[in-house]
């Protein structure tokens, strides 16, 4: 995925649009907040990428950044009514990208009057929109948007699952052991790193980042659930550690209970790609 960001070295859209020219299928992944773009400007840049490269990009709408960020911003608005707000954006969106006629709303957040969007876009290119919130506000947002909606990997692996989408990161090798080896070695525990977390969640009003962070348990589980990636600041979402058999059984079973979009954290190394494809490959689904 593609961040956003006061931090951020690179804007996503012009790091999604490199991706696109170097590559022949892949589709960008990008989060979306409208604290930094107007609904137009982004209906604007998905029009132009799919129109240059007759692909569709992914959205992850959100609406949480550091509290600080908020606060350089000028964006005052509660934590309910930044989700009203990203309600409204991607309703705007979507008008604006199908709509043939110019698009009229009066919304608390967007306003416009005959405003089109020139060309319509196919309906093949239409962005998709995932909501990967977990608050009530984001929860009902993604329902009345009609977004995909995301879930963090529970650790049961089975506990309210009732999305379409989960998060999480994939680290798998041949057999269960040699997983569980390799993935000690890669994220090992650290006090700073721990402390480091500790302040981006104070400086944070995200639901799902406090409710991972209160769980507080890096202990790799007997059925592949790691959080300790998330504890120690090296990935923003828990860990599925097994042999390749192992995790595409999960995912197997995953996928028969609704689930159809996941999004994995990044990987180090092409090499720790090619494991990540092993294991999506023997789930026979992904």
């Amino acid at each position: 995925m593609l961040f956003e960001g006061n931090d951020v070295f690179v804007e996503p859209w012009a790091m999604a649009q490199h991706i696109m020219a170097k590559t022949t299928r892949s589709s960008p992944l990008i989060a979306l907040n409208p604290v930094y773009m107007h609904p137009f400007t982004a209906a604007k840049f998905v029009s132009s990428l799919a129109q240059l490269y007759g692909r569709k990009i992914y959205l992850n709408m959100i609406t949480g950044t550091a509290v600080s960020d908020l606060q350089g911003l000028g964006d005052d608005q509660s934590h309910a009514d930044r989700y009203v707000r990203l309600g409204e954006f991607v309703a705007l969106m979507r008008q604006l990208l199908s709509s043939p006629r110019p698009v009229t709303i009066e919304g608390r957040f967007y306003r416009a009057s005959n405003l089109q969007l020139c060309p319509r876009l196919p309906a093949e290119l239409m962005p998709e929109f995932l909501i990967a919130g977990q608050s009530d506000a984001a929860q009902r947002v993604a329902k009345e948007t009609s977004c995909i909606k995301m879930q963090m990997l529970p650790p049961d692996l089975d506990c309210g699952l009732d999305v379409s989408g989960m998060n999480f990161g994939v680290f798998a090798r041949d057999s269960r052991e040699e997983a569980r080896r390799a993935a000690k070695a890669r994220f090992r525990d650290n006090a700073d790193d721990r402390e480091l977390l500790a302040l981006t969640v104070e400086n944070s009003d995200s639901v799902w980042k406090r409710r991972l962070y209160e769980w507080q348990s890096g202990e790799l589980l007997e059925n592949g659930y790691w959080l300790l990636p998330f504890l120690t600041f090296q990935a923003d979402c828990p860990y599925l550690v097994g042999s390749y058999e192992e995790i595409g059984a999960k995912l197997k079973a995953f996928a028969a209970k609704g689930l159809t979009t996941i999004m994995l954290d990044m990987v180090a190394d092409e090499t720790e790609m090619q494991h990540v494809c092993k294991a999506l490959a023997a789930s026979g689904v992904f």
